[in-house]
């Protein structure tokens, strides 16, 4: 079993996790104000809180385009450039108290966000062999905790007392400052397999493309309707918001580096098997609930059970030809928005109907994630080797 300790030896350890914690710090301050702020300020409709929220996770169903910019530019500089183009979206925001405002900044911000995810989970996978990848990220979702919960922190602490530019602007700061540190600290990725250019679409990996698209469709009912249903129903002010957010993010810092261990210890189906039936009963939960106290347990929980997401990955790094990494972590944060840049929309205008209805969406979508879950199987997924391009 690997040791943590070596791995942190590494100079890709440090550089991962210094942009990990400042966009996480960064993109953590943005969805801790930009919902208060869109109601409060902004004055932002149901109908149109969906309408930005599914433009924001459009540069994710465009985050294949990061195969376009491996052809020009190495890894390492599309991962800087990204976190800095989030940070300046941040920063950006706001300034912008407007519909359109908070659409085109979300959308800038969202671009760097997946670009990044992208480009970071390839090489992610490519430095860290099988055992040592689940430790790898699990504590790079720690670190994500530590941006997020030092970021929420400040935030508690100074709401209500500065002007929303000023949080915004310390938010998107963090972010910028890491993506700057990054041009001066860039592992060598000489000695990686070289990985295929262009798209790639494989027919082995039909599994993982479909739990993906799945993940992304449930997702959007926590980042979107979770905590509307929170601050628009409920009336969480941002202090409150930011309270919850910080108890999130310290759950999460001690939880995520058993993440790692647990992969390692009874494999990602049945951790995924876990994660889904537990997501299941939280949809139609928070369909039926009626108390604050209660919907705000359920966020907790929810957020929880996504830390077991990165199972997904461990998952394809053990059945994917390791060539494939770069540009399948590429294609698979598009297919991850299929569904969900149309759950915002469609939703938005479900819930104008019914609050309910997004969460029974939801509840859906865990079960055939569920069901999904029990084809897993890594022998059948090498002996298909056919390719649909």
């Amino acid at each position: 079993m690997p040791s943590i300790v070596e791995l942190k030896k590494r100079p890709i350890y440090a550089y991962l996790m210094v942009l990990t914690f400042g966009q996480a710090a960064s993109f953590l301050g943005w969805n801790a104000i930009y919902t208060n702020f869109a109601v409060e300020v902004a004055h932002l409709t149901g109908q149109q809180n969906g309408i930005i929220q599914s433009f924001r996770e459009l540069p994710g169903l465009l985050s294949v385009g990061v195969i376009g910019l491996l052809l020009i530019f190495k890894e390492n500089t599309v991962c800087s450039l990204s976190v800095l183009l989030c940070g300046l979206g941040v920063v950006c925001a706001g300034w912008f108290p407007t519909f359109w405002g908070q659409l085109w900044f979300t959308f800038a911000l969202s671009l760097g966000f997946h670009y990044f995810e992208a480009v970071n989970q390839s090489l992610t996978l490519q430095h860290f062999e099988l055992t040592e990848a689940p430790l790898v990220i699990s504590q790079l979702r720690s670190v994500t905790a530590k941006g997020s919960l030092t970021m929420g922190l400040i935030i508690v602490l100074l709401s209500g007392t500065l002007d929303w530019r000023f949080l915004f602007g310390l938010a998107g700061s963090t972010a910028l400052a890491a993506g700057i540190w990054s041009f001066w600290h860039k592992p060598d990725n000489s000695l990686l397999v070289v990985q295929r250019k262009g798209f790639v679409l494989k027919k082995r990996y039909w599994l993982f493309y479909v739990l993906t698209i799945l993940s992304g469709a449930r997702r959007q009912i926590f980042n979107v309707f979770a905590i509307f249903l929170l601050v628009q129903h409920f009336k969480f002010t941002l202090f409150q918001m930011s309270l919850l957010l910080l108890l999130n993010n310290l759950i999460n810092l001690f939880l995520n580096p058993f993440i790692g261990l647990a992969i390692n210890s009874v494999g990602e189906k049945k951790l995924l098997t876990a994660k889904y039936s537990v997501v299941f009963l939280l949809c139609l939960t928070y369909a039926a609930c009626n108390s604050a106290a209660l919907a705000a347990i359920l966020y907790i929980v929810d957020q929880i059970s996504f830390c077991f997401t990165v199972s997904l990955r461990t998952y394809f790094q053990k059945m994917a030809d390791p060539k494939d990494i770069a540009p399948s972590m590429a294609v698979g944060v598009t297919v991850n928005h299929i569904v969900a840049v149309m759950v915002p929309f469609i939703g938005g205008l479900l819930w104008m109907i019914d609050r309910r209805i997004p969460f029974l969406m939801g509840a859906g979508f865990a079960a055939l994630s569920l069901i999904m879950t029990s084809f897993i199987d890594y022998q059948k997924a090498w002996s298909t080797e056919n390719s649909l391009g």
